[in-house]
């Protein structure tokens, strides 16, 4: 069964609906998170925020990383107007440096103890409008070492404390990785080798989870001067209580596995748990003809 045939096979979620089995709203009567401490990078706008808000009123402290100050700040005051008691540690960063990303850890670990969740979210994304010939080749490789090189740095970091507390990692990556879109190369193969990485993570570190979220096509500024007219299909808040159901400890059989926000895990755990382990599925594979 392929991606797409699981997407039509599934009850899926739209726009508004942040269905029955995910909803956050458990997780905040139960402060889930309490005494948990949550990484996130690319924190200051769009799904970023949105995770971050989620988990602080489940109880959660918070480590935010993004370029700029500022935007941490506008983070940061969201946050504390909703949950003024929230935690919140905020850290400028280019998640293409290592020794920003280390100090960016450390800096978390000297402030909370711990680190229990690592939220890879900052990413990029060019326009997608010519082949890859005609794009200006710096660029294109700024896409792979940002989605990519952004991502292994916080999760090399994070690694060693994440196995004191049995922690987790969610790593947002994208359908377009198992889709062959002209014009998406330098998106598409970033987020097809992000899949592999989280793969790697629980090969290498069995006793941490690794999950990657695909987050559905969800209309952010960036996204939309870059993708244009793409239909959207999804939201931040969907794309955010989907990975605050994971990270509770409710669906770890998806552990190194691609999730779409866009299925109604419910259903996927009902009728596809079974055939997703015995044919180890929703992972990158090599297709052999029978």
């Amino acid at each position: 069964m392929s991606i797409i045939g699981l997407d039509e096979d599934l009850k899926v979620a739209r726009r508004e609906d942040i269905y029955q089995t995910i909803d956050p709203k458990v997780h905040y009567d139960a402060q889930t998170f309490a005494g948990k401490v949550v990484l996130i990078t690319g924190a200051s706008r769009g799904i970023g925020v949105e995770i971050a808000l989620q988990y602080a009123r489940a109880g959660a402290a918070l480590a935010l990383v993004a370029r700029t100050q500022a935007g941490l700040d506008a983070s940061r005051d969201a946050i504390l107007r909703e949950r003024p008691s929230a935690q919140v540690l905020t850290f400028p960063a280019d998640v293409r440096d290592v020794t920003k990303a280390e100090e960016a850890v450390a800096a978390t670990i000297t402030r909370f103890g711990r680190l229990d969740i690592l939220v890879a979210n900052a990413a990029t994304i060019r326009r997608l409008d010519l082949p890859f010939a005609s794009k200006d080749p710096k660029g294109w490789w700024d896409v792979l070492d940002v989605n990519i090189r952004g991502t292994y740095n916080f999760i090399h970091f994070a690694v060693p404390e994440l196995l004191k507390t049995k922690g987790q990692v969610v790593v947002l990556t994208s359908i377009g990785a198992q889709l062959r879109l002209p014009t998406s190369s330098e998106y598409a193969l970033s987020k097809f080798a992000l899949n592999r990485l989280v793969e790697f993570v629980t090969v290498e570190y069995p006793a941490i989870k690794a999950f990657s979220v695909h987050p559905g096509v969800v209309q952010t500024d960036l996204f939309e001067e870059c993708a244009g007219s793409y239909p959207v299909d999804s939201t931040v808040g969907l794309a955010a209580a989907t990975i605050l159901y994971l990270t509770s400890g409710k669906a770890d059989y998806l552990s190194g596995r691609y999730v779409s926000s866009s299925w109604d895990l419910g259903d996927v755990e009902r009728d596809w748990k079974e055939k997703i382990l015995a044919q180890n599925s929703l992972v990158n594979k090599l297709s052999i003809p029978n």
